[in-house]
């Protein structure tokens, strides 16, 4: 789980790094000014994938229970999923934007981004979830470890000076 979360990461900063690149030469070409969706690729992709990946993984890292998780394991596919759907619709409707198509505001586009918005959330849920149990875990096995820790001396009387 921590190499999947790894490569997520790293895949989705190579790709908002592509969108930004994309989005400084596609308008550069076109000569366009004005306000489009492919100017956010960049950031959703940077935030949302790699960081989130990251927080995971560090999350996952420090919390044994949580790598074997099935939950975070399908919150992460998930994540992943809806990313490639919400980011995807944001490249696909910025770039008719920018080249001026008409059917950039088609109800499809903005069906298929909020598919991927749905999976998103989804995704988040079972975060969530997973990393709760995890956590409620670590604190039973420290609470646990506490108790252990402190070992019962028989009382000594105090010997007068």
């Amino acid at each position: 789980m921590l190499r999947y979360l790894f490569r997520s990461a790293v895949t989705w900063t190579v790709l908002g790094l592509l969108g930004g690149l994309t989005y400084r030469e596609v308008t550069k070409a076109y000569d366009f000014t004005g306000r489009t969706q492919l100017a956010v690729v960049h950031t959703h992709a940077l935030i949302l994938g790699t960081l989130l990946m990251l927080l995971l993984l560090a999350l996952a890292a420090a919390l044994p229970g949580l790598r074997a998780d099935k939950h975070l394991r399908w919150g992460a596919h998930l994540l992943n999923a809806g990313l490639v759907l919400t980011v995807g619709m944001l490249a696909y409707k910025g770039t008719l934007q920018v080249i001026g198509a008409s059917h950039a505001d088609h109800s499809a586009i903005a069906g298929v981004s909020g598919l991927g918005h749905m999976l998103l959330t989804g995704a988040l849920a079972l975060v969530l979830l997973a990393t709760g149990r995890a956590v409620n875990a670590a604190a039973v096995d420290a609470s646990t470890a506490d108790t252990a820790a402190v070992r019962v001396q028989p009382h000594e009387p105090v010997q007068p000076r």
